[in-house]
């Protein structure tokens, strides 16, 4: 641990605390400080200016990064009939119905998006309080309950990812890998800010985008100026 700590804190030094960094500034910054062995993900966090316990302040929502996240995720589709050869067409890790039901209910969780179409709901909700708690369950929003399975499918394993605000107003997302070219990290934010300003809900008053931070998996936060674009 304290080789860990040691690292963090070489690198810790590299970032002014105190200065709000263009996205740029930012992602170089990410990228000249990670030291670890393995690639380390790209984490942004941003805090917004709403209160998620009214229901007409939450934001949640799924976007496809033009350059993906850097990991392939497993996908589970609950489908039926022509559905589920549709999805196992697609590339679908997992396909079935009741039988994965009775295998998650069992303790078996290894995948990372679940997709089902909307007539295998009310087998799906059997699983609510496995799925809710880990954030698996499918949601229209985050178009995961659909019968276009085959988009689905695709979108995920493109780079698709889900978003949503947390109790503190922050929203926590993936935007690439360490290893990417800067361009790439730079074209993620800029879609996954856009998509957050677009859905600024009418209910939040003040300043909307109040914080933006960047960081990677094992490394220190740097602050983005959040009027600051990113300059290409």
């Amino acid at each position: 641990m304290a080789k860990t700590g040691k690292r963090f804190a070489e690198a810790a030094k590299q970032v002014d605390r105190e200065k709000h960094y263009t996205p740029d500034e930012a992602i170089k910054a990410v990228k000249e400080m990670s030291s670890t062995k393995f690639d380390e993900t790209v984490d942004l966090a941003v805090r917004l200016g709403v209160d998620p316990r009214h229901a007409d302040q939450q934001i949640r929502g799924a976007v496809v990064l033009p350059h993906g996240t850097g990991k392939t995720k497993s996908v589970l589709v609950f489908a039926k009939g022509e559905k589920a050869k549709e999805a196992e067409a697609a590339g679908a890790d997992y396909v079935g119905a009741e039988d994965l039901v009775e295998k998650i209910q069992g303790g078996w969780l290894e995948f990372d998006v679940v997709v089902a179409t909307p007539d295998m709901m009310a087998t799906v909700g059997k699983l609510g309080r496995v799925l809710g708690p880990k954030g698996l369950m499918p949601n229209p929003k985050t178009g995961t309950v659909t019968f276009e399975v085959e988009k689905a499918v695709n979108e995920i394993k493109a780079g698709k990812i889900a978003y949503r605000v947390e109790k503190a107003g922050i929203i926590h997302v993936p935007i690439g890998k360490v290893s990417f070219d800067a361009d790439k990290i730079e074209d993620n934010y800029n879609v996954m800010m856009e998509t957050l300003i677009k859905a600024k809900p009418a209910a939040a008053k003040g300043q909307y985008i109040k914080s933006i931070t960047l960081s990677s998996t094992m490394g220190p936060g740097v602050k983005v100026n959040p009027q600051k674009p990113v300059e290409k």
